[in-house]
């Protein structure tokens, strides 16, 4: 006989399957989660009497009985998804059944701090929560810089001021009373392209995100890899050499950087305030700044994929506005830079994902992390 927890974790998984399409009857499920069709089926029982679950429709297969189609029910609740950087806030509201409700953005104040910071997260969320009908059942963070996320920790970033040990968890959960769950924000964005993205059919691939600083997020056989340390990822602290000038990599391949490499501009230019329209009116790309670019990136992504082997790049943030040009010659620079890649170039991508991307992950954290309360015939 299983343990409470364990068969909240087997509803919860149940529930997975079923909202990403996976599992469509209770066949479906038992084959995927290797149960007997008996245990399937009390969990789809108790998932449906707990209005979570509904099972509609004929759904004929080639040979057999019809089967009796399962969904879940988006009236149930819904997930909060919030991701965040030093300039904006995101948020984002999903159904219980995964579809995206609303994504809106709010600027913050400049030099914002760390109490301004999580002072307006907390406005934003009560706000939306307060217009919404059905129950709010979870909250997922995807907070910039270092996180721990076991303990629901902001450790580190260094471009919101006194931004050190945030206890996020801590204190949406005492405000909110629903699970918080905390992250990275370019992990989050790895879970939107799992569930919103070209990531879908994908247990292995990389999230590029050169925006004020240049991380990735690394999915491997399905999983986010966060490191020892949680700072799996953090390649722009690389070293990297500009002519005679020793740095590291975001020096030279950040969002601005590179603006400000193809406009021609110096380092203390002003950015513009549209960063990603100012990329897209750019027009620089038979320019030697434009080759230099694509050679620095083809160097740092060709080593990554030596390391990585995964089946894509996600390129995010205001890069994506130099388009598919700009990710295929990365890729073939890559492949002439090291020749050894040619069998197996890497497939650089810009992601088809918006600027919500963050905060819909943040709801998919949230999502991924639920588990239903149990009723006492369960």
């Amino acid at each position: 006989m299983r343990s409470p927890e364990e068969t909240r974790h087997k509803l919860a998984e149940a529930v997975l399957h079923i909202r990403s399409g996976q599992a469509t009857s209770r066949k479906t499920l038992a084959d995927l989660m290797s149960l007997s069709p008996t245990t399937a089926g009390f969990y789809v029982d108790h998932l449906i009497e707990s209005g979570l679950l509904k099972e509609s429709g004929l759904e004929q297969g080639k040979m057999g009985r019809p089967k009796r189609t399962l969904s879940t029910v988006a009236e149930a609740g819904w997930f909060a998804g919030i991701e965040f950087n030093a300039d904006r806030i995101q948020i984002a509201q999903v159904a219980f059944s995964g579809e995206v409700l609303t994504a809106e953005s709010s600027p913050l104040p400049p030099e914002a701090d760390a109490r301004e910071v999580m002072s307006r997260i907390t406005t934003t969320l009560a706000t939306l929560n307060r217009r919404t009908g059905h129950p709010l059942l979870g909250i997922g963070v995807g907070a910039p810089g270092v996180v721990d996320p076991i303990q629901g920790l902001a450790l580190d970033y260094a471009f919101i001021s006194g931004w050190t040990q945030i206890p996020i968890q801590h204190r949406l959960q005492k405000r909110f009373q629903v699970p918080v769950t905390v992250e990275n924000n370019l992990r989050t964005i790895a879970l939107a392209e799992r569930w919103f993205g070209a990531g879908k059919q994908m247990d292995d691939y990389v999230i590029l995100g050169p925006r004020s600083g240049f991380g990735i997020a690394i999915v491997n056989q399905g999983k986010l890899l966060r490191g020892r340390h949680y700072a799996a990822g953090e390649i722009g602290r690389w070293p990297w050499q500009t002519g005679e000038q020793k740095g590291e990599v975001h020096d030279a391949m950040t969002a601005p950087a590179v603006w400000r490499r193809l406009s021609g501009m110096s380092q203390r230019s002003r950015l513009p305030e549209d960063l990603r329209k100012a990329l897209l009116n750019l027009d620089a790309r038979s320019s030697p700044a434009w080759s230099a670019v694509i050679h620095d990136y083809a160097q740092v992504i060709g080593q990554l994929h030596f390391i990585l082997d995964a089946e894509a790049y996600f390129l995010h943030g205001p890069l994506t506005a130099l388009g598919s040009a700009f990710c295929q010659s990365i890729s073939d620079q890559a492949c002439l830079l090291m020749p050894s890649l040619k069998p197996i170039p890497p497939q650089v991508l810009p992601s088809e994902l918006g600027d919500e991307a963050g905060a819909l992950g943040a709801a998919s954290l949230a999502m991924e992390a639920w588990s239903p309360m149990l009723t006492p015939s369960a």
